[in-house]
């Protein structure tokens, strides 16, 4: 018990950190002393000047916190590093890069800082860029490749199939229930086709706005757009806009030279952005528009409205994704989004691990707004 109480009161010292250490009555030992260090030099740093300039200092720190701590709270720890002592510089320098635990918020801050980097870390700066693709990739891929390889398999059946189309298993059981004993056979009412064979049953255009608050969004649908690029039966564009837009449609193969094709940061046009993807349009009834930005509009916000108004008439399905992260629904434009809510236009935020069944619902025409509702999605309200 006394063992327990003195664990409990050096918890309660490094908590709350040196100024407390007589009132508990508590000392801590060199391995303590090491973690509390750690902690004071990131959230004691207004008292006790932080980590100061020196990159030998930061780099100790960066493993003493490896050490003590798992990485999600060391994701934690360098993210408010990042903003309280302004480390950002320091991942200039590859030394820094090979110490830091990487992760999507980290990806982001290299991706804004690319044009700075000296040649020297750009090597390094790609390796960890390509760690956390990888990362992503391999536990996103298998669920996105199930999910719509279904949804197009079912969304391909033809109720009206030619006689060389049709699946005879499939018929028999869809007509079950016509069983006629007497003559010992089933009449078929409805049949059922394998589908035509195409080189793409759906067209897929991901519409993503670069600018700096949407970094995050940008990496995981680089990772989806080359996962989707990767399905034959699926054609897909991938166009990335600020004040100007960039299809990056034919480095979908290799996400990080895609990732590393992108500016993040500068102004909005949307308007712009939705007009060259108008232009990709050929089959709008196969289309699906995923536009992922926070709605800021910068340029005409009526005109915007009225090319996605004219998107959504043509047959194209529209969807709005405030954001593709796992950070909860974004700072956005509410007024644009009910604005397009009001169009028909599905609006919400959406985290990668559901992406893949929104995009198998969109591939069978389901209501995306229903599907959402089911996952517990806030939905932008028509107004």
């Amino acid at each position: 018990m006394k063992q327990s109480e003195e664990e409990r009161l050096e918890r309660w010292r490094l908590v709350l950190g040196e100024p407390v250490q007589g009132a508990l009555g508590v000392s801590l030992g060199e391995s303590e002393l090491r973690l509390d260090r750690a902690l004071a030099a990131l959230y004691d740093s207004e008292r006790k000047g932080g980590l100061g300039a020196s990159s030998p200092h930061v780099a100790r720190w960066l493993g003493d916190i490896r050490e003590y701590f798992p990485a999600s709270v060391v994701r934690v720890m360098q993210g408010d590093a990042m903003t309280r002592l302004g480390l950002t510089e320091m991942l200039l320098q590859p030394e820094m890069l090979e110490a830091v635990e990487p992760d999507v918020s980290l990806v982001a801050t290299l991706l804004s800082l690319r044009k700075v980097i000296p040649q020297k870390t750009k090597e390094t700066a790609r390796k960890v860029v390509r760690r956390v693709v990888e990362d992503l990739e391999q536990r996103l891929r298998a669920p996105t490749e199930r999910a719509v390889r279904g949804a197009l398999s079912r969304a391909s059946r033809t109720r009206r199939p030619r006689a060389a189309e049709i699946n005879w298993d499939r018929t028999l059981r869809a007509n079950l229930g016509n069983y006629q004993p007497e003559r010992k056979s089933v009449v078929v009412e409805k049949l059922v086709g394998h589908g035509r064979r195409r080189s793409s049953l759906r067209d897929v255009v991901l519409c993503i706005d670069q600018s700096g608050s949407m970094a995050a969004s940008v990496v995981y649908a680089s990772i989806f757009g080359a996962v989707l690029a990767s399905l034959r039966a699926v054609s897909t564009r991938m166009v990335l806009f600020d004040t100007a837009v960039v299809d990056l449609s034919e480095q979908l193969s290799d996400p990080v030279d895609l990732l590393f094709g992108t500016q993040l940061g500068g102004g909005t046009d949307i308007d712009r952005a939705l007009a060259y993807c108008q232009q990709l349009v050929t089959r709008p009834a196969q289309t699906i528009l995923v536009l992922i930005t926070d709605l800021y509009e910068g340029g005409d916000a009526q005109r915007m409205l009225q090319r996605a108004a004219s998107l959504v008439q043509s047959g194209v399905r529209v969807i709005c994704l405030l954001s593709l992260s796992d950070q909860g629904t974004p700072a956005h434009d509410g007024h644009n989004a009910a604005r397009l809510a009001a169009l028909g236009v599905p609006t919400f935020a959406c985290t990668p691990d559901l992406f893949p069944e929104l995009m198998a619902a969109a591939i069978q025409r389901q209501d995306v707004r229903a599907w959402a509702a089911r996952n517990d999605i806030q939905l932008a309200r028509p107004g």
